[in-house]
């Protein structure tokens, strides 16, 4: 949000949540021409700020990226909690599977950048959090559904299943609705 502010004589811009209107315009960069168009001075350019200023924010690109991986990862985790509230238990991981596949589908690059590897989830600590909430929902599910000690090995084989269908609908080598036919 800018306002104009008039105050001391001359007229200003000032911007109300900088952080989140440059997260903003990484995110249409990286929509629009993948990881290799995310830049600093584009993101400020797009935020209408001086080409220093998200270095207030972030201390590196990296930093904006793992933000961005970041929203991502919240995002997915937003959309396989509403898919696990609205599926009966019978049902829960295959909807949690279909969710997994629209996001996506929906959100390409950021489903490339959030798996990329380009990232060390390790120097990103609420990107490595975020990533291990949207797992726990998948984690709960195969929990919920056969309750043993495999609990762990067996989300994980369910989560390289949709995985890899999920980059091949990525990658445009298969329809969302082939992937989904291998869920059921």
């Amino acid at each position: 949000m800018w306002a104009l502010s008039t105050s001391g004589g001359g007229a200003s811009y000032h911007h109300g949540d900088l952080r989140r209107g440059l997260i903003a315009a990484g995110q249409d960069l990286l929509r629009s021409g993948g990881v290799e168009a995310v830049s600093f001075r584009e993101a400020a350019r797009l935020a209408g700020v001086s080409h220093n200023a998200p270095y207030r924010h972030f201390p590196s690109r990296e930093a904006l990226l793992a933000a961005l991986a970041t929203e991502g990862f919240l995002a997915l985790h937003r959309a396989l909690d509403r898919a696990a509230g609205e599926a009966r238990p019978p049902d829960r991981l295959t909807a949690l599977g279909r969710a997994y596949l629209r996001f996506a589908e929906a959100d390409r690059a950021t489903f490339r950048l959030m798996f990329g590897g380009t990232l060390d989830r390790a120097a990103h600590p609420d990107l490595a959090e975020a990533s291990a909430a949207a797992f726990g929902t998948l984690r709960g599910a195969v929990a919920e559904r056969e309750p043993s000690a495999s609990a762990d090995r067996d989300a994980l084989r369910a989560w390289a299943l949709v995985h890899g269908l999920a980059h091949l609908v990525a990658d445009r080598q298969i329809e969302a609705a082939q992937a989904e036919a291998c869920l059921v």
